[in-house]
Protein backbone atom coordinates (compact mmCIF):
# COMPACT_ATOMS: atom_id res chain seq x y z
CA UNK A 1 0.00 0.00 0.00
CA UNK A 2 1.34 3.47 -0.62
CA UNK A 3 0.18 6.90 0.49
CA UNK A 4 1.00 10.53 0.08
CA UNK A 5 2.98 11.89 3.33
CA UNK A 6 4.25 15.31 1.55
CA UNK A 7 1.74 17.42 3.45
CA UNK A 8 2.22 15.53 6.73
CA UNK A 9 2.17 17.41 9.96
CA UNK A 10 4.44 14.50 11.06
CA UNK A 11 8.07 14.49 11.52
CA UNK A 12 10.10 13.03 8.65
CA UNK A 13 10.97 10.08 11.12
CA UNK A 14 7.11 9.78 12.27
CA UNK A 15 6.38 9.71 8.61
CA UNK A 16 9.13 6.98 7.87
CA UNK A 17 7.52 4.55 10.77
CA UNK A 18 4.19 5.36 9.77
CA UNK A 19 5.29 4.48 5.96
CA UNK A 20 7.12 1.31 7.51
CA UNK A 21 4.24 0.31 8.95
CA UNK A 22 1.69 0.85 6.25
CA UNK A 23 3.85 -1.50 3.82
CA UNK A 24 2.18 -4.52 2.91
CA UNK A 25 -1.05 -3.80 5.16
CA UNK A 26 -4.03 -5.58 4.16
CA UNK A 27 -7.40 -4.13 4.00
CA UNK A 28 -8.86 -6.10 6.99
CA UNK A 29 -5.99 -4.29 8.87
CA UNK A 30 -6.60 -1.36 7.80
CA UNK A 31 -9.88 -1.45 8.77
CA UNK A 32 -9.16 -1.89 12.14
CA UNK A 33 -6.37 0.64 12.42
CA UNK A 34 -8.65 3.15 11.10
CA UNK A 35 -10.81 1.83 14.23
CA UNK A 36 -8.41 1.96 16.63
CA UNK A 37 -7.39 5.55 15.52
CA UNK A 38 -10.67 7.06 15.17
CA UNK A 39 -10.65 5.54 19.19
CA UNK A 40 -7.60 7.66 20.01
CA UNK A 41 -9.14 10.43 18.65
CA UNK A 42 -12.40 10.52 20.02
CA UNK A 43 -10.77 9.70 23.68
CA UNK A 44 -9.89 13.78 23.70
CA UNK A 45 -6.32 15.40 23.39
CA UNK A 46 -4.70 14.76 26.87
CA UNK A 47 -1.25 13.82 26.83
CA UNK A 48 -1.53 12.20 30.26
CA UNK A 49 -1.09 8.04 30.46
CA UNK A 50 -4.01 7.88 32.07
CA UNK A 51 -6.31 9.56 29.12
CA UNK A 52 -4.47 6.98 26.77
CA UNK A 53 -5.73 3.93 28.54
CA UNK A 54 -9.02 5.76 28.87
CA UNK A 55 -9.61 5.86 24.88
CA UNK A 56 -8.00 2.54 24.44
CA UNK A 57 -10.79 1.20 26.69
CA UNK A 58 -13.33 2.86 25.83
CA UNK A 59 -12.60 2.22 22.38
CA UNK A 60 -11.63 -1.17 20.80
CA UNK A 61 -11.01 -1.67 17.19
CA UNK A 62 -13.56 -2.67 15.39
CA UNK A 63 -14.26 -6.45 15.12
CA UNK A 64 -13.99 -7.77 11.44
CA UNK A 65 -17.05 -8.56 9.53
CA UNK A 66 -17.79 -11.74 8.33
CA UNK A 67 -21.38 -12.31 5.37
CA UNK A 68 -22.25 -16.23 5.83
CA UNK A 69 -24.31 -17.12 2.76
CA UNK A 70 -25.70 -20.66 2.56
CA UNK A 71 -27.81 -22.12 0.02
CA UNK A 72 -29.66 -25.85 0.94
CA UNK A 73 -31.99 -28.25 -0.05
CA UNK A 74 -32.58 -30.46 2.81
CA UNK A 75 -31.03 -28.17 6.26
CA UNK A 76 -27.39 -29.86 6.11
CA UNK A 77 -25.71 -26.63 4.83
CA UNK A 78 -27.70 -24.15 6.28
CA UNK A 79 -26.97 -26.09 9.89
CA UNK A 80 -22.77 -25.85 9.06
CA UNK A 81 -23.46 -22.08 8.31
CA UNK A 82 -25.08 -21.75 11.91
CA UNK A 83 -21.61 -24.04 13.22
CA UNK A 84 -19.79 -20.83 11.16
CA UNK A 85 -21.75 -18.34 13.04
CA UNK A 86 -21.79 -19.17 16.77
CA UNK A 87 -17.73 -20.22 16.08
CA UNK A 88 -17.35 -17.04 14.73
CA UNK A 89 -18.76 -14.94 17.79
CA UNK A 90 -16.52 -17.32 20.52
CA UNK A 91 -13.12 -15.95 18.01
CA UNK A 92 -14.68 -12.22 18.03
CA UNK A 93 -15.40 -12.32 14.39
CA UNK A 94 -18.54 -10.45 13.75
CA UNK A 95 -20.56 -12.70 11.95
CA UNK A 96 -23.96 -12.09 9.66
CA UNK A 97 -25.66 -15.47 8.84
CA UNK A 98 -27.75 -14.53 5.87
CA UNK A 99 -30.45 -17.60 3.65
CA UNK A 100 -28.98 -16.49 0.00
CA UNK A 101 -32.63 -16.10 -1.19
CA UNK A 102 -32.66 -13.27 1.39
CA UNK A 103 -29.09 -11.72 0.73
CA UNK A 104 -29.17 -8.07 -2.21
CA UNK A 105 -26.33 -8.89 -4.16
CA UNK A 106 -25.20 -5.34 -4.53
CA UNK A 107 -23.97 -5.55 -1.02
CA UNK A 108 -21.17 -7.74 -2.24
CA UNK A 109 -19.04 -4.75 -3.32
CA UNK A 110 -19.26 -3.83 0.51
CA UNK A 111 -18.14 -6.68 1.94
CA UNK A 112 -15.19 -7.46 3.77
CA UNK A 113 -14.59 -11.17 4.65
CA UNK A 114 -17.75 -13.65 2.57
CA UNK A 115 -17.96 -17.40 2.97
CA UNK A 116 -20.47 -19.31 0.89
CA UNK A 117 -21.77 -22.47 1.77
CA UNK A 118 -24.11 -24.39 -0.89
CA UNK A 119 -25.16 -27.57 -2.05
CA UNK A 120 -25.62 -29.55 -5.32
CA UNK A 121 -29.34 -30.13 -6.18
CA UNK A 122 -30.23 -32.40 -8.58
CA UNK A 123 -28.21 -32.46 -11.94
CA UNK A 124 -25.16 -29.88 -10.65
CA UNK A 125 -28.13 -27.48 -10.45
CA UNK A 126 -28.23 -24.93 -7.28
CA UNK A 127 -30.74 -25.52 -4.71
CA UNK A 128 -34.22 -23.42 -4.71
CA UNK A 129 -33.05 -20.59 -2.28
CA UNK A 130 -29.68 -20.09 -4.12
CA UNK A 131 -30.95 -19.56 -7.76
CA UNK A 132 -30.88 -15.72 -7.91
CA UNK A 133 -27.39 -15.54 -6.30
CA UNK A 134 -26.17 -18.10 -9.01
CA UNK A 135 -27.70 -16.28 -11.71
CA UNK A 136 -26.42 -12.28 -10.79
CA UNK A 137 -23.16 -13.84 -9.76
CA UNK A 138 -23.28 -15.31 -13.30
CA UNK A 139 -24.72 -12.79 -15.01
CA UNK A 140 -23.95 -9.02 -16.47
CA UNK A 141 -24.77 -7.14 -13.31
CA UNK A 142 -22.18 -9.29 -11.25
CA UNK A 143 -19.51 -6.67 -9.75
CA UNK A 144 -16.00 -6.65 -9.90
CA UNK A 145 -15.15 -7.63 -6.52
CA UNK A 146 -11.58 -6.88 -6.13
CA UNK A 147 -10.68 -6.58 -2.19
CA UNK A 148 -13.30 -9.40 -1.22
CA UNK A 149 -12.16 -12.04 1.16
CA UNK A 150 -13.92 -15.14 0.20
CA UNK A 151 -13.92 -18.87 0.44
CA UNK A 152 -16.66 -21.70 -0.52
CA UNK A 153 -17.55 -24.96 1.18
CA UNK A 154 -19.37 -27.51 -0.94
CA UNK A 155 -21.79 -30.04 -0.21
CA UNK A 156 -22.21 -33.08 -2.49
CA UNK A 157 -22.53 -36.57 -3.31
CA UNK A 158 -19.72 -37.84 -5.12
CA UNK A 159 -22.00 -41.24 -6.55
CA UNK A 160 -23.23 -38.13 -8.63
CA UNK A 161 -21.68 -37.11 -12.10
CA UNK A 162 -21.86 -33.06 -10.99
CA UNK A 163 -20.15 -33.45 -7.75
CA UNK A 164 -20.32 -30.15 -5.61
CA UNK A 165 -21.11 -28.37 -8.69
CA UNK A 166 -22.99 -25.40 -7.52
CA UNK A 167 -19.91 -24.64 -5.15
CA UNK A 168 -17.31 -25.22 -7.77
CA UNK A 169 -19.61 -22.41 -9.81
CA UNK A 170 -19.56 -20.11 -6.94
CA UNK A 171 -15.16 -20.31 -6.21
CA UNK A 172 -14.50 -20.31 -10.12
CA UNK A 173 -16.95 -16.91 -10.02
CA UNK A 174 -16.02 -14.95 -7.37
CA UNK A 175 -12.03 -15.71 -8.43
CA UNK A 176 -13.33 -14.53 -12.12
CA UNK A 177 -14.48 -11.39 -10.42
CA UNK A 178 -11.11 -10.67 -8.67
CA UNK A 179 -11.84 -11.57 -5.18
CA UNK A 180 -9.27 -13.70 -3.49
CA UNK A 181 -9.94 -16.95 -1.47
CA UNK A 182 -8.49 -16.89 1.81
CA UNK A 183 -9.03 -20.69 2.12
CA UNK A 184 -9.25 -22.67 -0.77
CA UNK A 185 -12.35 -24.45 -1.79
CA UNK A 186 -13.64 -27.98 0.14
CA UNK A 187 -16.28 -30.35 -1.40
CA UNK A 188 -17.16 -32.08 1.06
CA UNK A 189 -19.16 -35.95 0.51
CA UNK A 190 -21.75 -37.28 2.31
CA UNK A 191 -19.24 -37.61 4.77
CA UNK A 192 -18.55 -33.86 5.51
CA UNK A 193 -18.37 -33.39 9.34
CA UNK A 194 -14.84 -33.72 9.56
CA UNK A 195 -14.01 -31.57 6.21
CA UNK A 196 -16.33 -28.85 6.80
CA UNK A 197 -15.10 -28.35 10.83
CA UNK A 198 -11.46 -28.07 9.10
CA UNK A 199 -12.66 -25.50 6.78
CA UNK A 200 -14.85 -23.70 9.40
CA UNK A 201 -11.31 -23.17 11.62
CA UNK A 202 -9.28 -22.39 9.05
CA UNK A 203 -11.33 -19.37 7.64
CA UNK A 204 -11.58 -18.28 11.44
CA UNK A 205 -7.80 -18.25 11.48
CA UNK A 206 -7.02 -16.83 8.15
CA UNK A 207 -9.36 -14.02 9.35
CA UNK A 208 -8.23 -13.53 12.67
CA UNK A 209 -4.71 -13.86 11.68
CA UNK A 210 -5.15 -11.06 8.75
CA UNK A 211 -7.71 -8.79 10.80
CA UNK A 212 -7.15 -9.35 14.33
CA UNK A 213 -10.05 -9.73 16.37
CA UNK A 214 -12.10 -8.40 19.75
CA UNK A 215 -13.06 -10.42 22.86
CA UNK A 216 -15.93 -13.21 22.06
CA UNK A 217 -19.40 -11.34 21.01
CA UNK A 218 -22.75 -12.16 21.81
CA UNK A 219 -23.59 -14.95 19.30
CA UNK A 220 -26.23 -13.98 16.43
CA UNK A 221 -30.11 -14.14 17.30
CA UNK A 222 -30.81 -16.55 14.26
CA UNK A 223 -28.43 -19.02 16.10
CA UNK A 224 -29.09 -18.90 19.54
CA UNK A 225 -32.88 -19.75 18.40
CA UNK A 226 -31.87 -22.50 16.48
CA UNK A 227 -29.87 -24.35 19.37
CA UNK A 228 -31.06 -27.95 19.53
CA UNK A 229 -32.81 -28.62 22.76
CA UNK A 230 -31.54 -32.16 22.44
CA UNK A 231 -28.36 -33.73 23.10
CA UNK A 232 -28.88 -35.63 20.29
CA UNK A 233 -27.99 -35.10 16.74
CA UNK A 234 -26.37 -36.50 13.28
CA UNK A 235 -23.38 -37.04 15.27
CA UNK A 236 -24.98 -38.43 18.68
CA UNK A 237 -27.38 -40.18 16.63
CA UNK A 238 -30.84 -41.52 19.00
CA UNK A 239 -31.32 -45.12 19.40
CA UNK A 240 -35.34 -45.17 18.57
CA UNK A 241 -37.80 -48.17 19.31
CA UNK A 242 -39.70 -49.27 16.37
CA UNK A 243 -43.16 -49.37 17.47
CA UNK A 244 -44.81 -50.32 14.55
CA UNK A 245 -43.81 -51.73 10.87
CA UNK A 246 -46.76 -52.24 9.36
CA UNK A 247 -47.38 -52.94 5.32
CA UNK A 248 -49.04 -50.06 3.68
CA UNK A 249 -49.54 -51.59 -0.04
CA UNK A 250 -52.21 -53.81 -0.51
CA UNK A 251 -52.30 -57.05 -2.38
CA UNK A 252 -51.28 -57.38 -5.78
CA UNK A 253 -48.99 -54.24 -5.34
CA UNK A 254 -45.66 -54.46 -7.25
CA UNK A 255 -44.27 -52.18 -4.34
CA UNK A 256 -43.76 -53.00 -0.98
CA UNK A 257 -44.26 -49.69 1.38
CA UNK A 258 -44.11 -49.71 4.93
CA UNK A 259 -45.93 -47.16 7.63
CA UNK A 260 -42.90 -47.07 10.56
CA UNK A 261 -43.53 -45.54 13.75
CA UNK A 262 -40.89 -44.61 16.33
CA UNK A 263 -40.59 -43.76 19.61
CA UNK A 264 -39.20 -40.85 20.87
CA UNK A 265 -39.79 -40.77 24.22
CA UNK A 266 -37.49 -39.20 27.02
CA UNK A 267 -35.50 -38.31 23.95
CA UNK A 268 -35.82 -34.30 24.17
CA UNK A 269 -36.64 -34.81 20.32
CA UNK A 270 -38.68 -32.16 18.04
CA UNK A 271 -39.62 -31.97 14.64
CA UNK A 272 -42.22 -29.82 12.49
CA UNK A 273 -43.91 -30.92 8.97
CA UNK A 274 -42.02 -30.67 6.75
CA UNK A 275 -38.74 -32.31 8.29
CA UNK A 276 -36.80 -35.59 7.57
CA UNK A 277 -35.77 -38.39 9.54
CA UNK A 278 -31.89 -39.79 9.43
CA UNK A 279 -31.64 -43.17 9.62
CA UNK A 280 -28.46 -45.10 9.78
CA UNK A 281 -28.68 -48.44 8.56
CA UNK A 282 -27.17 -51.74 8.10
CA UNK A 283 -26.12 -53.31 4.81
CA UNK A 284 -26.69 -56.88 4.12
CA UNK A 285 -25.37 -59.06 6.09
CA UNK A 286 -25.45 -61.77 2.94
CA UNK A 287 -23.53 -59.13 0.79
CA UNK A 288 -20.85 -58.57 3.24
CA UNK A 289 -20.37 -62.21 3.22
CA UNK A 290 -19.92 -62.60 -0.30
CA UNK A 291 -17.92 -59.61 -0.22
CA UNK A 292 -15.39 -61.01 2.56
CA UNK A 293 -15.40 -64.38 0.45
CA UNK A 294 -14.09 -63.16 -2.66
CA UNK A 295 -11.82 -61.19 -0.99
CA UNK A 296 -10.67 -63.83 1.20
CA UNK A 297 -10.62 -62.10 4.10
CA UNK A 298 -11.08 -63.06 7.86
CA UNK A 299 -14.13 -61.01 8.73
CA UNK A 300 -13.17 -61.15 12.68
CA UNK A 301 -9.90 -59.76 11.70
CA UNK A 302 -9.45 -55.95 13.50
CA UNK A 303 -9.53 -52.98 11.31
CA UNK A 304 -9.30 -49.45 13.15
CA UNK A 305 -12.59 -47.31 11.50
CA UNK A 306 -13.16 -43.97 12.63
CA UNK A 307 -10.57 -43.59 15.34
CA UNK A 308 -12.45 -47.13 16.84
CA UNK A 309 -11.39 -50.99 16.65
CA UNK A 310 -14.18 -53.10 15.31
CA UNK A 311 -14.09 -56.61 13.44
CA UNK A 312 -13.38 -56.63 9.25
CA UNK A 313 -17.28 -57.84 9.40
CA UNK A 314 -18.55 -55.00 11.65
CA UNK A 315 -16.67 -52.57 9.65
CA UNK A 316 -18.42 -53.30 6.57
CA UNK A 317 -21.55 -54.15 8.18
CA UNK A 318 -22.32 -50.58 10.13
CA UNK A 319 -19.95 -47.90 8.90
CA UNK A 320 -18.58 -48.46 5.40
CA UNK A 321 -20.74 -48.02 1.70
CA UNK A 322 -20.45 -50.80 0.04
CA UNK A 323 -23.45 -50.81 -2.61
CA UNK A 324 -22.29 -47.48 -4.31
CA UNK A 325 -18.86 -47.00 -6.86
CA UNK A 326 -18.28 -43.28 -6.55
CA UNK A 327 -15.61 -41.68 -9.04
CA UNK A 328 -13.22 -41.32 -6.56
CA UNK A 329 -13.49 -45.13 -5.28
CA UNK A 330 -12.63 -46.11 -8.59
CA UNK A 331 -9.67 -44.00 -9.14
CA UNK A 332 -8.27 -44.98 -5.34
CA UNK A 333 -9.11 -48.66 -7.41
CA UNK A 334 -7.47 -47.94 -10.68
CA UNK A 335 -4.16 -46.95 -8.76
CA UNK A 336 -4.15 -49.78 -7.04
CA UNK A 337 -4.90 -52.24 -9.76
CA UNK A 338 -2.50 -50.94 -12.04
CA UNK A 339 -4.50 -52.18 -15.44
CA UNK A 340 -4.36 -50.72 -18.49
CA UNK A 341 -8.28 -51.12 -18.48
CA UNK A 342 -9.59 -49.73 -15.68
CA UNK A 343 -7.22 -46.85 -16.32
CA UNK A 344 -9.24 -46.14 -19.57
CA UNK A 345 -12.33 -46.78 -18.01
CA UNK A 346 -11.98 -44.33 -15.11
CA UNK A 347 -10.24 -41.94 -17.59
CA UNK A 348 -13.73 -41.76 -19.75
CA UNK A 349 -16.26 -40.18 -17.19
CA UNK A 350 -19.34 -41.38 -19.59
CA UNK A 351 -18.05 -44.96 -19.53
CA UNK A 352 -17.25 -44.87 -16.03
CA UNK A 353 -20.62 -43.33 -15.47
CA UNK A 354 -22.24 -46.36 -17.53
CA UNK A 355 -20.07 -49.08 -15.85
CA UNK A 356 -21.00 -48.41 -12.28
CA UNK A 357 -24.30 -47.85 -12.74
CA UNK A 358 -26.36 -50.71 -10.65
CA UNK A 359 -22.86 -52.70 -9.78
CA UNK A 360 -21.34 -52.35 -6.18
CA UNK A 361 -18.54 -53.07 -4.13
CA UNK A 362 -18.54 -57.34 -5.07
CA UNK A 363 -18.95 -56.32 -8.90
CA UNK A 364 -15.68 -54.34 -8.48
CA UNK A 365 -13.72 -57.08 -7.01
CA UNK A 366 -14.98 -60.05 -9.03
CA UNK A 367 -13.83 -57.66 -12.30
CA UNK A 368 -10.37 -56.20 -10.96
CA UNK A 369 -8.90 -57.83 -8.18
CA UNK A 370 -6.17 -56.66 -6.33
CA UNK A 371 -4.03 -59.78 -5.32
CA UNK A 372 -2.45 -57.97 -2.39
CA UNK A 373 -4.95 -55.49 -1.01
CA UNK A 374 -5.01 -55.62 2.82
CA UNK A 375 -8.21 -55.27 5.35
CA UNK A 376 -7.17 -52.26 6.86
CA UNK A 377 -6.21 -50.87 3.30
CA UNK A 378 -10.06 -51.67 1.89
CA UNK A 379 -11.11 -49.93 4.86
CA UNK A 380 -9.50 -46.49 4.19
CA UNK A 381 -10.78 -47.22 0.55
CA UNK A 382 -14.09 -46.61 1.31
CA UNK A 383 -16.01 -43.49 1.99
CA UNK A 384 -18.65 -43.65 5.34
CA UNK A 385 -22.35 -45.29 5.74
CA UNK A 386 -24.25 -42.16 5.10
CA UNK A 387 -27.57 -41.70 7.39
CA UNK A 388 -30.57 -41.98 4.53
CA UNK A 389 -33.50 -39.32 5.17
CA UNK A 390 -36.77 -39.73 5.08
CA UNK A 391 -39.66 -36.95 5.26
CA UNK A 392 -41.65 -37.29 8.40
CA UNK A 393 -45.23 -38.57 7.83
CA UNK A 394 -47.16 -37.90 11.71
CA UNK A 395 -47.20 -34.36 13.20
CA UNK A 396 -45.80 -34.23 16.38
CA UNK A 397 -48.39 -32.16 18.14
CA UNK A 398 -51.01 -34.91 17.01
CA UNK A 399 -48.49 -37.99 18.34
CA UNK A 400 -46.80 -36.32 20.81
CA UNK A 401 -43.47 -39.02 21.44
CA UNK A 402 -43.31 -40.75 18.13
CA UNK A 403 -42.41 -39.93 14.61
CA UNK A 404 -43.55 -42.00 11.54
CA UNK A 405 -42.12 -42.59 8.17
CA UNK A 406 -43.22 -43.80 4.93
CA UNK A 407 -40.66 -46.03 3.36
CA UNK A 408 -41.00 -48.06 0.00
CA UNK A 409 -38.57 -51.00 -0.41
CA UNK A 410 -36.16 -50.82 -3.72
CA UNK A 411 -35.70 -53.92 -4.96
CA UNK A 412 -34.17 -54.40 -8.35
CA UNK A 413 -32.09 -56.91 -10.98
CA UNK A 414 -28.75 -55.78 -12.41
CA UNK A 415 -26.01 -57.13 -14.53
CA UNK A 416 -27.26 -60.71 -13.08
CA UNK A 417 -27.79 -59.96 -9.84
CA UNK A 418 -30.50 -59.02 -7.29
CA UNK A 419 -30.07 -55.71 -5.75
CA UNK A 420 -31.91 -53.98 -3.07
CA UNK A 421 -31.56 -50.21 -1.16
CA UNK A 422 -29.45 -50.44 1.96
CA UNK A 423 -31.44 -48.52 4.02
CA UNK A 424 -35.74 -49.50 2.69
CA UNK A 425 -35.06 -53.40 2.40
CA UNK A 426 -33.20 -53.23 6.06
CA UNK A 427 -36.11 -51.53 7.12
CA UNK A 428 -38.15 -53.52 5.58
CA UNK A 429 -36.77 -56.96 5.69
CA UNK A 430 -34.61 -57.19 8.85
CA UNK A 431 -36.58 -54.82 11.08
CA UNK A 432 -39.31 -55.62 13.32
CA UNK A 433 -41.61 -54.05 16.12
CA UNK A 434 -39.59 -53.66 19.39
CA UNK A 435 -36.04 -53.36 17.34
CA UNK A 436 -33.70 -50.35 17.81
CA UNK A 437 -32.67 -47.77 15.03
CA UNK A 438 -30.25 -44.93 15.30
CA UNK A 439 -31.75 -41.73 13.95
CA UNK A 440 -31.82 -38.20 14.43
CA UNK A 441 -34.38 -35.49 13.16
CA UNK A 442 -32.86 -33.08 10.01
CA UNK A 443 -34.96 -29.95 10.25
CA UNK A 444 -35.92 -28.77 6.92
CA UNK A 445 -36.81 -24.54 7.51
CA UNK A 446 -37.34 -24.90 3.33
CA UNK A 447 -40.51 -27.17 3.24
CA UNK A 448 -42.84 -25.44 6.26
CA UNK A 449 -46.49 -25.06 6.77
CA UNK A 450 -47.67 -21.08 6.08
CA UNK A 451 -49.47 -19.05 8.10
CA UNK A 452 -52.96 -21.15 9.61
CA UNK A 453 -55.42 -19.09 7.52
CA UNK A 454 -53.45 -19.53 4.47
CA UNK A 455 -54.93 -22.21 1.82
CA UNK A 456 -51.98 -25.34 0.65
CA UNK A 457 -51.74 -27.11 -2.62
CA UNK A 458 -49.72 -30.41 -2.48
CA UNK A 459 -48.41 -32.67 -4.76
CA UNK A 460 -46.89 -35.73 -3.71
CA UNK A 461 -47.19 -38.78 -5.77
CA UNK A 462 -45.95 -42.47 -3.77
CA UNK A 463 -44.39 -42.46 -1.00
CA UNK A 464 -43.65 -38.20 -1.71
CA UNK A 465 -46.95 -37.86 -0.31
CA UNK A 466 -45.57 -38.43 3.22
CA UNK A 467 -44.89 -35.21 4.69
CA UNK A 468 -48.65 -34.32 3.54
CA UNK A 469 -50.14 -36.79 6.09
CA UNK A 470 -47.91 -34.56 8.93
CA UNK A 471 -49.11 -31.05 7.25
CA UNK A 472 -52.84 -32.57 7.70
CA UNK A 473 -52.20 -33.82 11.24
CA UNK A 474 -50.91 -30.60 12.41
CA UNK A 475 -53.63 -28.53 10.91
CA UNK A 476 -56.57 -30.40 12.14
CA UNK A 477 -54.91 -30.54 15.91
CA UNK A 478 -54.62 -26.54 15.22
CA UNK A 479 -58.15 -26.51 13.38
CA UNK A 480 -56.28 -24.25 11.42
CA UNK A 481 -58.55 -22.12 8.83
CA UNK A 482 -56.73 -22.99 5.25
CA UNK A 483 -58.22 -24.49 2.82
CA UNK A 484 -56.23 -28.03 1.23
CA UNK A 485 -55.94 -29.43 -1.52
CA UNK A 486 -54.00 -32.92 -2.25
CA UNK A 487 -52.98 -34.13 -5.63
CA UNK A 488 -51.68 -37.90 -4.84
CA UNK A 489 -50.23 -40.35 -7.63
CA UNK A 490 -49.81 -43.94 -8.09
CA UNK A 491 -49.65 -47.13 -10.12
CA UNK A 492 -53.42 -48.75 -8.65
CA UNK A 493 -56.00 -47.25 -7.07
CA UNK A 494 -57.00 -51.00 -5.61
CA UNK A 495 -53.57 -51.28 -4.11
CA UNK A 496 -51.35 -48.45 -4.07
CA UNK A 497 -53.90 -45.50 -2.58
CA UNK A 498 -51.41 -44.80 0.68
CA UNK A 499 -52.76 -43.69 3.67
CA UNK A 500 -56.82 -43.66 1.96
CA UNK A 501 -58.90 -44.20 4.36
CA UNK A 502 -57.23 -40.98 6.62
CA UNK A 503 -57.40 -39.19 3.29
CA UNK A 504 -61.13 -39.69 2.50
CA UNK A 505 -62.17 -39.34 6.44
CA UNK A 506 -60.26 -35.17 5.65
CA UNK A 507 -62.15 -34.95 2.89
CA UNK A 508 -65.52 -35.90 4.28
CA UNK A 509 -65.01 -33.75 7.58
CA UNK A 510 -63.94 -30.90 5.81
CA UNK A 511 -60.15 -30.73 6.29
CA UNK A 512 -58.90 -31.83 3.17
CA UNK A 513 -60.98 -29.63 0.55
CA UNK A 514 -60.13 -31.23 -2.59
CA UNK A 515 -58.62 -34.41 -3.58
CA UNK A 516 -56.81 -34.83 -7.09
CA UNK A 517 -55.49 -38.82 -7.54
CA UNK A 518 -53.66 -40.35 -10.58
CA UNK A 519 -53.49 -43.48 -11.02
CA UNK A 520 -51.26 -44.50 -13.70
CA UNK A 521 -51.51 -48.36 -14.29
CA UNK A 522 -55.03 -48.05 -14.18
CA UNK A 523 -55.98 -47.36 -17.91
CA UNK A 524 -53.85 -47.94 -21.47
CA UNK A 525 -52.74 -44.34 -21.21
CA UNK A 526 -50.81 -43.68 -18.02
CA UNK A 527 -51.88 -41.03 -16.26
CA UNK A 528 -50.07 -38.64 -13.89
CA UNK A 529 -50.15 -36.00 -11.35
CA UNK A 530 -49.27 -33.36 -13.44
CA UNK A 531 -51.93 -34.57 -15.86
CA UNK A 532 -54.14 -33.93 -12.83
CA UNK A 533 -52.93 -30.27 -12.22
CA UNK A 534 -53.50 -29.45 -16.23
CA UNK A 535 -57.15 -30.46 -15.86
CA UNK A 536 -57.89 -28.06 -12.87
CA UNK A 537 -55.85 -25.19 -14.33
CA UNK A 538 -58.40 -22.41 -13.61
CA UNK A 539 -58.88 -23.82 -9.86
CA UNK A 540 -55.15 -23.98 -9.35
CA UNK A 541 -54.66 -20.58 -10.66
CA UNK A 542 -57.72 -18.91 -8.78
CA UNK A 543 -55.57 -20.65 -5.71
CA UNK A 544 -52.79 -19.35 -6.65
CA UNK A 545 -54.22 -15.80 -6.82
CA UNK A 546 -55.73 -16.26 -3.38
CA UNK A 547 -52.41 -16.73 -1.75
CA UNK A 548 -52.03 -20.69 -1.65
CA UNK A 549 -48.31 -22.05 -1.44
CA UNK A 550 -47.36 -24.49 -3.42
CA UNK A 551 -45.36 -27.88 -1.94
CA UNK A 552 -43.96 -30.20 -4.14
CA UNK A 553 -42.77 -33.99 -2.54
CA UNK A 554 -41.20 -37.10 -4.41
CA UNK A 555 -38.85 -38.51 -7.20
CA UNK A 556 -36.36 -34.87 -8.36
CA UNK A 557 -35.32 -36.78 -11.86
CA UNK A 558 -38.79 -36.71 -13.57
CA UNK A 559 -42.11 -36.00 -11.48
CA UNK A 560 -40.54 -32.71 -10.55
CA UNK A 561 -39.27 -30.84 -13.68
CA UNK A 562 -42.90 -32.54 -15.24
CA UNK A 563 -45.02 -31.13 -12.47
CA UNK A 564 -42.85 -27.91 -12.90
CA UNK A 565 -43.23 -27.25 -16.52
CA UNK A 566 -47.05 -28.43 -15.49
CA UNK A 567 -47.52 -25.19 -13.52
CA UNK A 568 -45.82 -23.13 -16.34
CA UNK A 569 -47.83 -24.11 -18.95
CA UNK A 570 -50.87 -22.90 -16.23
CA UNK A 571 -49.21 -19.72 -15.72
CA UNK A 572 -49.27 -19.20 -19.42
CA UNK A 573 -52.44 -20.10 -20.29
CA UNK A 574 -54.60 -18.95 -17.00
CA UNK A 575 -52.71 -15.90 -16.29
CA UNK A 576 -51.63 -14.60 -20.12
CA UNK A 577 -48.05 -15.23 -19.62
CA UNK A 578 -45.05 -15.73 -21.86
CA UNK A 579 -42.78 -18.67 -20.95
CA UNK A 580 -40.16 -16.22 -19.56
CA UNK A 581 -42.60 -14.19 -17.32
CA UNK A 582 -44.35 -17.69 -16.63
CA UNK A 583 -40.63 -18.85 -15.25
CA UNK A 584 -40.62 -15.26 -13.46
CA UNK A 585 -43.38 -16.28 -11.79
CA UNK A 586 -42.75 -19.21 -10.38
CA UNK A 587 -39.40 -17.99 -9.15
CA UNK A 588 -41.40 -15.00 -7.42
CA UNK A 589 -42.99 -17.68 -5.41
CA UNK A 590 -40.10 -19.54 -4.65
CA UNK A 591 -38.69 -16.05 -3.10
CA UNK A 592 -41.87 -15.47 -1.14
CA UNK A 593 -41.74 -19.33 0.13
CA UNK A 594 -44.75 -20.01 -1.80
CA UNK A 595 -43.40 -22.54 -3.87
CA UNK A 596 -41.35 -25.16 -1.93
CA UNK A 597 -39.61 -28.46 -3.19
CA UNK A 598 -38.49 -31.72 -1.33
CA UNK A 599 -37.32 -33.85 -4.13
CA UNK A 600 -34.49 -36.50 -4.03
Amino acid sequence: MTTDLNSSPLSASQQERLAELLDGISEGQLFWLAGFLAGKCAGGSGSTGANIADAENAFQPVAPELTILFGSQTGNTEELAQQLAARAADKGVSAKLLDMADYKPKQLKSEQYLAVLASTHGEGDPPDNALDFHEFLHGKKAPKLVGLRYSVLSLGDSSYEHFCKTGQDFDSKFAALGATAMVERVDCDVDYEDLAEDWINRVLEAIVSEAGANQPTAASSVTAEQAPASIYSRKNPYTAVILTNQLLSGRGSDKEVRHIELSLEDSGLTYKPGDAVGVYPENNPTLVGELLNALGFDGEQRVSVDECEVSLREALAFYREITLLTPPLMKHWADLANDDALNALVADSTELRAWTEGRDLLDLIQAWPIAKLAPQELVNLLRKLPPRLYSISSSQTAVDDEVHITVAAVRYSSHGRDREGVASAWLSDRMGEGDQMRIYIDPNKKFALPDDSKPVIMIGPGTGVAPFRAFLQEREEREAEGENWLFFGDRRFRSDFLYQSEWIKWRRDGLLTKLDVAFSRDQAEKRYVQHCLKENSADVWAWLQRGASLYVCGDAEKMAPDVHQALLDIASEQGGLNPEQAEDYLRQLNRDKRYQRDVY
